[in-house]
């Protein structure tokens, strides 16, 4: 199985060996590197209606990058979209859910596919509108967060509430329901308001057991930020 490996501190990239004939997916542009005896080609995974969806689902491009060892083993360096950290998780009895942008790279035997979500989730989780990406398979799939990424234990004694720009993947066997940060005692349209208030927003709160990825800066702020990087600012 190809090798997958982070290195770097600040902006990490994602080293990957492959043998002679193995291959892995990745996101369109991802690669930033490859030695001559790997190939690489676009392709559509999972036919028009998965490409499409996955389109909605993790904000992939339509064509994803392939990169087959064909003429001896070799490496190559991708790169995610968002600047921060990764982590390399492994697929087979556990499978797991991706948020928006999140999706780098997967092994052959792994695929993701888009999922339709229950109309309130859709409407106000921000986990990728009313589809989100979805794990199967077995081997390894790798994903990114922007800024660090950190890894919280869900048990059914403690369920967890996090704000759903800061999530990146989770146990698909989790539940996740929309939330608020505020007593329950509120009534739902007293917590939404007080959400708003509170500079929240909408949470989502997870139960079960199980594992969920966050990272430390809110993806929606990435405009802002690389908007700061390019020098463009408000009027």
């Amino acid at each position: 199985m190809p090798q997958f490996s982070i290195t770097g501190d600040v902006d990490p990239f994602l080293h990957v060996a492959l043998r002679k004939g193995e291959s892995i997916s990745c996101e369109s542009d991802a690669m930033v590197m490859m030695e001559d005896t790997l190939d690489l080609t676009g392709r559509m995974q999972g036919g028009l209606m998965q490409a499409v969806m996955r389109r909605f689902a993790n904000g992939e491009s339509f064509f994803q990058q392939h990169i087959q060892a064909v003429r001896g083993d070799g490496d190559c360096l991708l790169s995610p979209n968002l600047p921060g950290a990764m982590e390399v998780l492994d697929i087979g009895a556990v499978q797991y859910c991706v948020a928006d942008e999140s999706y780098v790279a997967a092994t052959d035997g792994v695929q993701v596919t888009a999922q339709m979500q229950n109309i309130g989730t859709a409407l106000f989780g921000g986990t990728g509108g009313f589809f989100i990406g979805r794990s199967s398979g077995s081997g390894q799939l790798v994903v990114s967060g922007f800024g660090s990424i950190f890894s919280l234990e869900v048990t059914p004694a403690k369920n967890v509430i996090i704000d759903n720009g800061h999530i990146v993947a989770w146990d698909s066997s989790l539940r996740h329901e929309v939330a608020a940060t505020t007593s329950s005692s509120q009534g739902l349209l007293g917590n939404l308001v007080n959400s708003v208030k509170s500079g929240e927003g909408i949470v989502l709160k997870f139960s079960g057991r199980g594992r969920v990825i966050v990272c430390s800066r809110n993806r929606s702020g990435f405009l802002t930020w690389l908007g700061g990087k390019l020098g463009l600012r408000s009027s």
